[in-house]
């Protein structure tokens, strides 16, 4: 990604998230913004140049254009190093047209040579589109979050 556009993919990412947050469960409307914003200044804390985070820019060739953007982090866990994909973005004009697939592809052989033996990602259990992209990956499942909603006492 070029650092220019940088700020822009943080406020649409950031906001995202906040959404997607609200959407699943996990947070409420109204704290979602700060809540996404203090996680992506942990996990981001010098932008692009953060150790170990890669953010792309998804392009379409043909097109001449950005589509998206794909964020992942090298790892180590346990022993082990592996690839994390933090956010895989495809602009809504441009969905459905292979450029999520396409970013995956190109994604494998990159980890490997940076050392990984893996490829983890969360992926919001509302979102069936992107479970079923990854599964068609090959990535399978190694665990759930469940969450119920309760009702609330009148105060």
């Amino acid at each position: 990604m070029h650092p220019d556009a940088y700020p822009s993919f943080l406020a649409l990412s950031v906001a995202d998230y906040a959404d997607e947050s609200v959407a699943s469960g996990r947070w409420l409307a109204a704290d979602a913004p700060v809540l996404a914003r203090l996680d992506f200044d942990r996990l981001l804390p010098l932008g692009l140049e953060t150790p170990d985070h890669c953010v792309y820019a998804i392009r379409d060739a043909s097109a001449d254009a950005d589509v998206g953007v794909l964020w992942l982090a090298i790892v180590d866990r346990a022993g082990t190093r592996g690839a994390y994909v933090y956010q895989l973005w495809i602009d809504p004009v441009h969905r459905r047209q292979g450029h999520a697939r396409a970013a995956f592809e190109a994604m494998e052989p990159l980890v490997v040579e940076l050392g990984a033996s893996s490829i983890g990602l969360h992926v919001f259990g509302h979102n069936s589109g992107a479970q079923a992209l990854y599964h068609s990956l090959g990535y399978n499942v190694t665990g759930v979050n469940m969450l119920k909603q309760l009702p609330q006492a009148e105060a």
